[in-house]
């Protein structure tokens, strides 16, 4: 597969003809290439998006609409083309493409589609009802889309949806990691009615195409989600040029699990949220605290389930766990358990790169799912951000203790808690 850039409703390669090689990950093998852009490309894309922008955001809020309605069906209709094309890309299992990111892609488009023709905004009357202040909303201009690899279409699309549906021109670049879904999706965007450069993709390296992006004059907002020193560099880069930024960033996330809960639920959700695309999602629960009333059972109970998971060809149907990134990414989620070894936990399943049945993913990326226990809260393993299917276990006394170890981190994105109490429940959630 050549992957293209699409700028100005055509596809073309990067302006200086260098290329990228493109890895599945199940099998450690280059299956194509993609564009290595650069700031000519970046350059082009926002040329064609500023002259596509005084006609698309004067265009009548239903025909916006209907253009990305236009293109939500055309995922369902290239429905399974995009499962194989994400899981081949991304090494997901092609089970978890099927039903978690393709679908939400085509509802992220409908969504937004649909939210923008019931657009509320606000007013304000003054005392004595003298003056009425009132807020209208009116699109930016062009603005630059950076997405991650974990969840490459679902979170591409969440992006890009809401900056076309308010009238906005979007230059954007999909992780170059995995570039398939979005290259798929980009065949489709003259079909579904968009003017010539409305809606441009751009293909490349983080530090030379994502860069080019940030550093634009002409782009008026970046949304960007990935690691947390990119968005700390995109965040300086962008200081001083009033330019809007969103950023979504890394987590380490507790989940809390405390004497009283529903046992068999708690363990089931935190076997999903630990887990779940081989731990590569933001919201995933990387630091287990348990309740010391709850740890033996809980803890004996999660390894054994674990244990009983093996590591299999994405492509399968039933395989439940896939292969992660890149051999980069799974070089960087060794070295956190070794370092966890050196530091004196104890590794209770998994801790080493697996391989999968059968010949093919023979040379794939893949780790076993791993629980660590014994380590110090204060540690790296505890402290940084693994993103990989890798979990260590705490144990606490009560609710301070349980809320001096969920905020130990300097990561404030997400937590769950575990109890059948419900003021507990909102005590632990407000600390």
């Amino acid at each position: 597969m050549d992957i293209l850039n699409w700028i100005g409703n055509r596809h073309q390669p990067a302006a200086r003809g260098a290329w990228l090689e493109n890895i599945e990950p199940a099998t450690g093998k280059v299956y194509g290439r993609i564009p290595r852009s650069g700031a000519e490309d970046v350059a082009a894309a926002v040329a064609a998006a500023q002259a596509a922008f005084p006609a698309w955001s004067a265009m009548h809020v239903d025909q916006r609409s209907a253009c990305i309605e236009r293109l939500a069906d055309a995922v369902r209709r290239n429905f399974e083309l995009l499962v194989e094309a994400e899981s081949r890309d991304n090494g997901k299992p092609v089970q978890v493409a099927r039903h978690v990111d393709i679908p939400r892609a085509e509802k992220n488009l409908r969504f937004f589609a649909t939210a923008v023709q019931h657009f509320v905004t606000e007013s304000h009357v003054t005392a004595g009802a003298t003056h009425i202040h009132y807020v209208h909303r009116k699109p930016l201009g062009v603005v630059g889309v950076i997405s991650p690899w974990n969840l490459p279409l679902y979170l591409f699309t969440w992006k890009l949806a809401p900056a076309l549906a308010m009238g906005n021109c979007v230059v954007a670049k999909p992780s170059e990691v995995t570039p398939a879904s979005a290259y798929l999706l980009s065949q489709w965007i003259e079909e579904a009615g968009f003017p010539p450069g409305v809606f441009n993709i751009v293909h490349g390296l983080g530090a030379e195409a994502g860069e080019a992006i940030v550093q634009h004059p002409d782009i008026k907002a970046i949304s960007f989600t990935g690691g947390t020193a990119t968005g700390t560099h995109i965040a300086r880069a962008v200081a001083g040029t009033q330019k809007k930024i969103c950023l979504e960033l890394g987590g380490k996330n507790p989940g809390i699990l405390f004497a009283d809960c529903d046992f068999d639920r708690a363990l089931q959700t935190t076997l999903q949220s630990a887990f779940a695309n081989q731990g590569q999602i933001c919201l995933c629960a990387s630091r287990i605290l348990i309740e010391d009333a709850l740890y033996e059972r809980f803890r004996d109970a999660l390894v054994a389930k674990v244990r009983t998971w093996e590591v299999g060809d994405p492509s399968l149907p039933g395989t439940r766990l896939g292969a992660v990134s890149s051999r980069a990414h799974q070089e960087k989620i060794l070295s956190y358990i070794q370092l966890a070894r050196e530091l004196g936990g104890t590794i209770l399943c998994g801790g080493h790169a697996a391989v999968p049945a059968g010949d093919r993913c023979a040379e794939g990326f893949f780790v076993a799912p791993t629980i660590i226990e014994g380590l110090d809260p204060l540690c790296a393993v505890n402290q940084e951000e693994i993103f990989g299917p890798v979990i260590t276990l705490q144990r606490f006394k009560g609710e301070a203790e349980a809320l001096e170890l969920a905020n130990a981190t300097e990561y404030g994105l997400a937590c769950t808690i575990w109890t059948e109490n419900l003021g507990k429940a909102h005590r632990m959630a407000a600390g």
